[in-house]
């Protein structure tokens, strides 16, 4: 048990995991390497550290060492908010960032992270294949390029004492990771009881009672042993954490033009990779805090029917204000060809 949670602990990043996996591009001096300062709170020796380190070397190799990766990981530099600063002022060149801290970017990134609204991996796969050029299309505007995606799990509802009907969750104080004034105000309308706090502080927090709730993804509550003080977990895809690398697109645009190709197909090419490992570790994850005194709230069919139409009928109020409404309709349309296709049996990718 000892041994998974290191192999965990090391894997997370904080409650969300991400994973990127890439390198990029400093301003070179003419014969010299092209050194990629990347951020990523992975901690060194995680999965995702490992990937990143892979890419960084087939990155230099597909270069002839002209471009070499720096990996700055445990968010060494700071939270998310500080890798993007840092990227914008040219400390750092990439940074591995949740779908959440891309929402703050650009918010259509939050249409890949609708509760509720997409049902498994296979949904989730789907309308993010529909979404990217959008996505991609949206923060390059904004001075990001994407080099590559991935999953951290899907996130559900750790408690103190059990909670199956939307109504125990709301009485629940429940933690909150955005500062988005949007989000926040939509929770307290709904009749949540939000409270902001670095997901750092999420431990303290539920030893002072500060907090007797949090949503994160099950191997984020194992890697960092949050479980042990809210030992119950609702049985309930709420909604996928997503991440991606990016890089600043003046950093990318001084890559010679020829090599591009070839570290965007080097980033690329670990994404199912990625996807696949993650989503084992959170099974294992489950299994392992099972075993060491986790309860799993089940939901019945009508039950999770209750979460469903509590959620749609917010969509009215995350449609627009939220989320721009091209990208809520995209990926609410990608979702339903998808289950309009698995229906026929002839799943679309």
């Amino acid at each position: 048990m000892n041994s998974f949670w290191n192999k965990a602990r090391l894997a997370a990043a904080v409650t969300a995991l991400f994973f990127g996996f890439f390198a990029n591009t400093a301003a070179a001096v003419a014969g010299e390497a092209m050194v990629i300062k990347l951020a990523t709170l992975a901690p060194e020796g995680s999965a995702w550290y490992k990937i990143l380190e892979r890419m960084g070397e087939d990155w230099r190799k597909a270069s002839g060492g002209a471009v070499t990766l720096r990996i700055y990981g445990g968010g060494v530099v700071g939270d998310e908010k500080a890798m993007i600063r840092k990227m914008r002022v040219g400390q750092l060149q990439a940074a591995t960032i949740t779908g959440l801290g891309l929402a703050s970017l650009e918010r259509s990134f939050y249409a890949l992270h609708i509760p509720m609204m997409f049902a498994d991996d296979g949904e989730l796969d789907h309308v993010r294949g529909r979404l990217a050029p959008l996505l991609e299309r949206e923060l390059a505007e904004k001075g990001f390029i994407v080099l590559s995606w991935g999953d951290a799990g899907w996130v559900t509802f750790f408690t103190k004492t059990p909670v199956t009907h939307p109504a125990e969750a709301m009485a629940t104080k429940l933690f909150v990771g955005t500062d988005d004034s949007t989000v926040v105000q939509l929770y307290k309308e709904t009749g949540f009881n939000p409270v902001l706090l670095s997901s750092m502080d999420i431990l303290p927090g539920l030893q002072t009672g500060l907090i007797n709730a949090f949503s994160a993804t099950p191997l984020a509550a194992l890697a960092f042993q949050w479980f042990a003080l809210a030992p119950n977990m609702t049985e309930l895809n709420f909604a996928p954490l997503t991440g991606a690398t990016i890089i600043d697109k003046r950093i990318w645009e001084k890559i010679p033009a020829e090599l591009r190709p070839k570290i965007l197909e080097a980033s690329r090419a670990g994404e199912a990779l990625v996807r696949e490992e993650i989503r084992r570790l959170n099974a294992e994850a489950v299994n392992a805090m099972l075993k060491n005194g986790l309860k799993v709230a089940r939901l019945s069919p009508e039950v999770h029917a209750e979460w469903v139409r509590m959620l749609e009928g917010l969509y009215p109020k995350i449609r627009g204000p939220i989320i721009p409404e091209e990208a809520f309709d995209a990926a609410r349309a990608a979702r339903d060809e998808y289950r309009a296709a698995k229906a026929k049996g002839s799943v679309a990718r």
